[in-house]
């Protein structure tokens, strides 16, 4: 009795405590805090959204000196004259600078005009990003080379052109922080992201390898994995996003840019890697943690323990993902093949509702919590017809039908 006693306590209150002694003993880089007063921040895409709520946030901590780069010469002295207004910060205390961030050598003359005269880069922030969510297939291949060069190869440019002066700020002893603004969907695949997907997946092996090469320098990396969030960008994102996408994040809210950039800067100052915003952001970074720096012990023992269940949840929600992909691309061929053996073009409004109506049956079998909403266009030509995305539209007021659209609800297939 005594030796299962014994043992009962070993396994519940020993064995943990020694795992998180040793998590305390090899948990890198150290623990450490990067001061915001005094320091010359600069964040790209600072002109609107998650970078211009931080450089207002950065300002009301006494930054030396707030830079904001962007392209757009309108939006940056609007965004100046925000922080000032917020603020209070003189005119010379914040900086705009023009720049593509795909363009190397313009980032790095703007990097060096910043720094004339004042203090060195002592904190970056790399928050410039585009989206613009779409099935690969149907996708250009310029915009998916236009998000990669933005979101991961601009990164590249700003990191390259700031981190001479940053290496050589006035006091190393005091650590320097170089901050890539990545997303949820750098940490899980979304159907629709495939090509945003990989440039913000990486950023993480850039934040990984960099944080090596520049320990040795009192630099800190954070990789920072922002939800959804409600910018300036998000309608026109939304105009592109696939159906199947929008089911997916249904489930998911968008945050404020304020509250994300406070998430964000909170993380930055802490000196941690990864920088979560929201629980959901939390758990992926568990299930994602892998070999990454891990700056907290406690947070370490946590991913160890956590990791088997972890995976069960992960394996959970794809299992779901999955089958919303297929059920969606299932019943949209249910549809299709109907119409192609139903010609309805040219058919009086009278047979054209009785054969909608057996379409119904047709499909109707399908139930699901989330509304589905499919639109086929008919052409005036005999059995001539294209499909495209969703929409509603009332019935045809004439005798003949020229487009019908079909909407799903849980209820079955319905004509409006």
């Amino acid at each position: 009795m005594a030796s299962s006693f014994f043992l009962l306590l070993m396994l519940l209150v020993v064995a943990p405590l020694a795992l998180l002694l040793f998590l305390r003993l090899i948990a890198r880089p150290r623990l450490t805090k990067v001061p915001i007063k005094g320091r010359h921040v600069l964040i790209s895409g600072g002109s609107s959204g998650i970078g211009l709520a931080m450089a207002e946030l950065a300002a009301m901590e006494g930054a030396s000196c707030v830079s904001i780069l962007a392209r757009d010469p309108r939006k940056l002295e609007d965004a100046k004259c925000q922080i000032q207004l917020s603020t209070g910060l003189p005119d010379d205390r914040v900086r705009v600078l023009i720049a593509d961030v795909r363009d190397f050598e313009g980032v790095k003359r703007v990097v060096e005009e910043a720094s004339a005269g004042g203090p060195p880069v002592d904190v970056l922030v790399c928050n410039q990003g585009v989206f613009v969510p779409q099935e690969l297939e149907s996708q250009e291949m310029d915009t998916a080379k236009y998000m990669v060069d933005i979101n991961l190869i601009g990164t590249l440019h700003l990191i390259k052109a700031v981190l001479p002066q940053m290496k050589h700020r006035d006091d190393p002893s005091t650590p320097a922080s170089i901050a890539l603004m990545s997303s949820q969907a750098g940490q899980v695949g979304i159907y629709g992201y495939v090509a945003y997907s990989a440039s913000k997946f990486g950023l993480r092996g850039l934040g990984e390898a960099l944080q090596q090469e520049v320990i040795v320098d009192n630099i800190r990396v954070s990789l920072i994995f922002p939800p959804e969030t409600q910018t300036p960008g998000l309608l026109e994102e939304n105009k592109t996003k696939p159906e199947i996408t929008k089911i997916i994040a249904a489930s998911s809210y968008a945050m404020e840019a304020k509250e994300v950039a406070r998430k964000a800067l909170d993380g930055i100052k802490a000196g941690r890697f990864i920088v979560t915003c929201n629980f959901e952001g939390f758990m992926l970074s568990i299930a994602t943690a892998g070999v990454s720096p891990q700056t907290s012990y406690g947070m370490a023992f946590i991913e160890v323990v956590a990791a088997g269940f972890i995976r069960v949840v992960g394996l959970c929600f794809l299992w779901n993902w999955f089958g919303i992909a297929e059920r969606w691309h299932a019943e949209r061929k249910k549809v299709l093949l109907y119409c192609m053996r139903n010609e309805f073009a040219y058919y009086p409004l009278d047979a054209l509702c009785s054969s909608l109506q057996e379409a119904t049956r047709y499909v109707g079998g399908m139930r699901s919590s989330s509304a589905l909403i499919s639109r086929l266009v008919f052409l005036p030509k005999q059995g001539d017809y294209t499909a495209s995305s969703f929409s509603l539209s009332p019935y045809p007021r004439n005798g003949l039908c020229y487009l019908i659209y079909m909407h799903f609800t849980g209820d079955g297939w319905q004509v409006r």
